[in-house]
């Protein structure tokens, strides 16, 4: 009977050994697995992952909160988002994005330790200004404008200039979450303004070749600050958010007509028709753009090559 007490006694002591060796395993490699992990910085669209990793390399973690094909102006995160927004420790904010105006609060509350910064900081807005027209057709001189609205257009990444602010903006930022490696973020920095330079002069170089009217429709207004760089006029289809009636569609027809628009541009994020049915109106072609591509470089050139 001792013997067999003495077996079992030392059965016991061996197996509460070898719980004690596999969990001491488990935890080092959970604490390797933590320690090796790389901070994670949550940005609001796409294009920005392209400067954020371009100044941070290998550094950090770089999470869109706004995935591909959602449209800014309507996103609503889901419980996943969120939880990976929670785990960032920071957020950097394109600025004016419906999305952030709407959960400005509820951002700072979700992680009150996440630092938040705004890259938009230090760039010259463009206000939107949404116009009620009455037309009375019976007489010339009757359009008059009433009721304006005024917002922030928000998509400021659709310019060369602004992206340059932009990346010193995510420079800061980064040289703030970690200053032992700004040396590192410099360089890095550097090369990427030297990069959208580059791309500012294809760009110009695409649109100077042109011999068009420097005027073109758009189904969302997200080309302003593009315009505004390269002396073009956008006319937006859309009005105040929402479809254009039948009245502005004719309007909007009239209006293009004169100023011999030959390009209407569309967003796959975006309903079609509208653009389809003025287009065809105008003999005009349809191209598509993608500004929400995190490809930014790439869709600046798109972007030239569809207006050319």
């Amino acid at each position: 009977m001792n013997y067999k007490k003495n077996i079992t006694k030392k059965i016991g002591t061996l197996t509460i050994l070898l719980i004690l060796i596999l969990t001491s395993s488990c935890t080092g490699k959970l604490s390797r697995q933590n320690k090796d992990s790389k901070p994670i910085i949550t940005v609001t669209i796409e294009p920005q992952i392209y400067f954020t990793k371009a100044i941070a390399g290998d550094k950090f973690i770089v999470n869109s909160l706004i995935p591909k094909g959602v449209s800014p102006e309507s996103f609503d995160p889901t419980p996943q988002q969120l939880v990976t927004l929670e785990k960032s420790i920071a957020y950097l904010r394109i600025g004016y994005i419906n999305f952030e105006l709407a959960w400005k609060n509820k951002i700072n509350s979700i992680s009150p330790k996440m630092k938040i910064f705004d890259t938009s900081k230090g760039i010259d807005l463009i206000a939107n200004e949404y116009e009620k027209i009455a037309v009375n057709k019976i007489s010339t001189d009757t359009t008059k404008k009433s009721n304006n609205k005024t917002s922030i257009n928000p998509h400021i990444w659709t310019s060369a200039a602004n992206a340059l602010i932009i990346a010193k903006n995510t420079y800061k930022a980064l040289c703030t979450l970690d200053k032992n490696d700004s040396t590192y973020y410099h360089y890095r920095y550097d090369s990427i303004c030297k990069h959208i330079i580059h791309i500012d002069s294809i760009v110009k170089k695409i649109l100077s070749s042109s011999q068009e009217p420097h005027s073109f429709l758009v189904y969302h207004p997200t080309l302003s600050y593009f315009a505004r760089d390269y002396k073009l006029h956008q006319i937006s289809i859309e009005e105040e958010g929402k479809e254009p009636s039948t009245l502005r569609l004719k309007e909007l027809i009239e209006i293009s007509k004169e100023e011999k628009v030959q390009v209407v541009l569309v967003q796959p994020e975006f309903d079609k028709r509208n653009a389809e049915i003025i287009a065809k109106q105008l003999g005009a072609t349809i191209k598509t753009i993608d500004p929400l591509n995190e490809q930014w470089d790439k869709e600046m050139i798109n972007i030239a090559n569809s207006l050319k």
